[in-house]
């Protein structure tokens, strides 16, 4: 089952300075089939699986995907 929003962590060297983005569910698909999420802006978009697994997508042709980016669910 798939979470409404997901917090998206960002690794960025100490716990203490890691971006959190929350991302919520759209009505679209990712590659893999799963949900895409957005933030509100539309620019952080990732397809995340029932395991939590997080593919970023780029949302312009600037962009570089970040790796390494976990998912926690967030409730309601």
């Amino acid at each position: 089952m798939h979470a409404e929003r997901y917090e998206l962590v960002f690794p960025e060297g100490a716990e203490e300075s890691q971006d959190v983005v929350v991302v919520s569910r759209t009505d679209r698909t990712g590659p893999g089939g799963h949900p895409v999420y957005c933030d509100v802006t539309g620019i952080v978009q990732a397809e995340i699986s029932d395991q939590a697994e997080v593919r970023m997508l780029p949302s312009s042709g600037q962009q570089a995907p970040a790796h390494g980016v976990q998912a926690r669910p967030m409730p309601g």
